[in-house]
This record gives C-alpha cells, sequence and structure tokens, in this order.
C-alpha cells in the first residue's frame, strides 16, 4: 500500500484529522509582511533561504485557494502520468478541495511571490502521513525543484518532531525516485525502505497463453477453498487475512495500520469505498474463501488507475496457505480479468527487501520499471 494524496478522504471519513500542529497566526502576520515586501524574519515555522538564484519564501499551506496551487497540480499530474501510468486529476481534485477549505497542514513554498511548491501531512492520532511533497520542474528546473522540495520536507518535518502529541511519521514518495530525498529524511532519524514500482505488460509476446484465459466466477483452491470474486460482504473478513499475513512482516513496519483490524479496516476503507489507490476494481479482486465461507485465507485487490492501467493495491495469504501457489494464482486471475476489461498494463509496488515476493513479480513478467523510498521515524520514548 502507498500513501498518495487521494487517501484524505479515509481520514475525513473517520473522523481523524488533516489539520493539526501549525500555528496559524503567526503565519498570518508573515504573508502581510510579504505582501508589503518586508523582510521575514526567521524562525520556527517560517522563514527565507537562498536556493542558487532564487529568494524562497515557506508559509503555511492554509493560508492559500485551490487557485493559487492549480497550475502545480496539473503539472504534478502531468508528471504522475508520464512516470507512473496514473490518471492523477481526480486526486489532484480532492486536495485542491482541501485546500480550498483551509484545513489541510502543511507549507507552501513561494519564489517572488508564487507559489512553486508545496508539502502536505494528514493525521491518525498519535501518527503523521506526508502525503506529498511537489515543486515545479517547469518553472525551477529539476535540481531546483528537487532543492526546494527538501526544504519543504525539513520544515515539514521539523514542525511534526518537535509535536508533542507524535510519536510516528511514515511516508512513501512514490513519484520521487529513490535516494532523491534521503538526505533530509536521514538527518531527521528517519529509517528508510527502499521500494520497487514493478509494470506487467499484458499484451507482451512472451506472455503465458492460458494466464490471459478469463476464469469462471469460481474455482477450487487449496485446502479445499474456493477461488472466487471479493464482494463487499467480504469486508470485515479481509481485515483479518491483512493482520494475519502481515504479523511480523517488514510492510508492517512501514505501515502500521497492518497491525491491528482497526488500521487494516481503515486501509481497505481507503482502497475499497473511496479512491485511495484509483477506482476500485471489484471485477478484478480475487480471493480464497475457506469452505463455506467461513474466513478467507488470501485475497488481491485491485484498482483502475487509467483507462488502460489496472493496479495491484493488496495481495497477501494468511501463514498456513503461503508458498502453495495461492498468490500466483490470485495475480493470475486478476490479470486475466483486467486484460478481459480492457487494460494492457498492471502495476504494483513491493519493498525491495521482501525478496520472495519479487522474485515471484518477476517471474510472471514483472519489470521494475521505478525505484522509489518510504520513510518511518517513531519517537523514542524515555
Amino acid at each position: 500500500m502507498l500513501y498518495p494524496p487521494q487517501n484524505i478522504a479515509h481520514f475525513r471519513a473517520y473522523g481523524l484529522s488533516i489539520s493539526a500542529a501549525i500555528p496559524y497566526t503567526r503565519a498570518i502576520r508573515l504573508v502581510w509582511q510579504l505582501t508589503r515586501h518586508e523582510s521575514v524574519p526567521h524562525g520556527s515555522y517560517v522563514n527565507s533561504t537562498m536556493t542558487s538564484a532564487l529568494q524562497l519564501e515557506f508559509l503555511d499551506l492554509r493560508h492559500f485557494s485551490a487557485q493559487h496551487l492549480h497550475p502545480l497540480l496539473d503539472e504534478e499530474s502531468a508528471m504522475w502520468s508520464q512516470r507512473l501510468r496514473w490518471d492523477y486529476r481526480n486526486s489532484a481534485s480532492l486536495v485542491l478541495q482541501y485546500i480550498d477549505s483551509h484545513l489541510l497542514s502543511g507549507y507552501a513554498a513561494l519564489d517572488q511571490g508564487r507559489i512553486c511548491g508545496y508539502i502536505f501531512c494528514i493525521y491518525e492520532n498519535n501518527k503523521a502521513v506526508i502525503g506529498d511533497v511537489f515543486a515545479s520542474r517547469q518553472s525551477l528546473g529539476e535540481d531546483a525543484a528537487a532543492s526546494v522540495e527538501s526544504q519543504l520536507i525539513d520544515h515539514m518535518l521539523e514542525t511534526l518532531q518537535h509535536t508533542p502529541s507524535l510519536n510516528r511519521v511514515e511516508s512513501q514518495l512514490l513519484l520521487h525516485p529513490h535516494d532523491l530525498h534521503r538526505k533530509p529524511f536521514a538527518r531527521a532519524g528517519f529509517r528508510l525502505f527502499p521500494r520497487l514500482f514493478m509494470e506487467l505488460d499484458l499484451n507482451r509476446p512472451d506472455a503465458d497463453p492460458a494466464s490471459r484465459i478469463p476464469r469462471p466466477g469460481e474455482m477450487d483452491g487449496p485446502g479445499g477453498g474456493r477461488y472466487r470474486l471479493w464482494r463487499e460482504s467480504d469486508f470485515d473478513m479481509s481485515s483479518r487475512v491483512i493482520t494475519a499475513a502481515y504479523a511480523g512482516h517488514i510492510d508492517s513496519e512501514i505501515n502500521d495500520q497492518y497491525l491491528s483490524l482497526g488500521g487494516a479496516q481503515r486501509f481497505l476503507h481507503n482502497i475499497v469505498r473511496f479512491p485511495g489507490c484509483g477506482i476500485f476494481e471489484e471485477q478484478a479482486s480475487w480471493l480464497l474463501a475457506a469452505p463455506n465461507n467461513e474466513r478467507l485465507l488470501g485475497l488481491l485487490l485491485c484498482s483502475r488507475v487509467s483507462a488502460g492501467v489496472g493496479h495491484v493495491t493488496q495481495v497477501c495469504v494468511v501463514p498456513e496457505f503461503q508458498r502453495q501457489g495461492v498468490g500466483e494464482e490470485l495475480l493470475n486471475l486478476s490479470a486475466a480479468s483486467l486484460q478481459a476489461g480492457g487494460c494492457n498494463t498492471v502495476t504494483l509496488t513491493v519493498t525491495e527487501q521482501n525478496t520472495n515476493a519479487v522474485a515471484l513479480y518477476r517471474r510472471l513478467g514483472y519489470r521494475v520499471q521505478h525505484r522509489f523510498d518510504a520513510m518511518l521515524w517513531e519517537k523514542r520514548m524515555r
């Protein structure tokens, strides 16, 4: 699972906070000073910094409207499409809605009064998730944009790590290449986990012809179980599969939602009921159910992220049914369903350290298209 900006919707649906930590009145005073072209005092929350020939100001994101950020989000959407084949426009629209409500915590970077970058975070109890950071390549150039993003990260991390109620900060910056922003996170004491964005060409010449044949609605599986399509009534049982499958797993360190039934339900709510990672594809999401549907033994959830691209948002199997080909069969069933529905590409993400999963995906024809990082910081308890 990743944390694109789309998932702010499920935080609001669960009554969780998307606005906290950053003092508001101090930023109002600083915006007034900028309007009058006076100097900007250095402080904990806003300061001026020289980056190459740029004179940058970093201001509270809540003082701006969607109109100010719209060109930047349009450029970012184009990069998501080009780099990841991801239609980011719905996600960008959602971010702009929250910006217009002045509830989204974060910072905007300004160059000569024009917004050239932004960062935001969301809150879940004592945890914060940095949802996105982006600076304009068109107006700044590649190197300067990366520098602005790093400075935005510095400001965001300083705020979060000095917020007494927070004891954990997570981030997965899918759009940005591995190691691009290692330094600001490393300086702040984060652990970094390299991850892979992998892609399967459903029309490749060497594809197994059998994998392209659409399967019936139900098929026999190991242990007397049945492979079938996911249903809304499977929601609660699916959360139990996730917590069982990820117990002691590297991915439960990166995303602590996998550690509890409540966290797994929030994760599923984001995937299934909100456009957390595209539009949920119920007809391409498969599971292995025990006899009489008494419990689920494995599941794969899939979304449509653009017209011809499906994305595997979750695939997991309970421990006692692992290494029996269940994950492979779920992947093949989903790929066949997606191809029958008009997709030509399937993508997924995986932690590089999860070597068994990486090997399986490679064997099925997935190729690494992009490497990115997941980051984690946990407060040391005295």
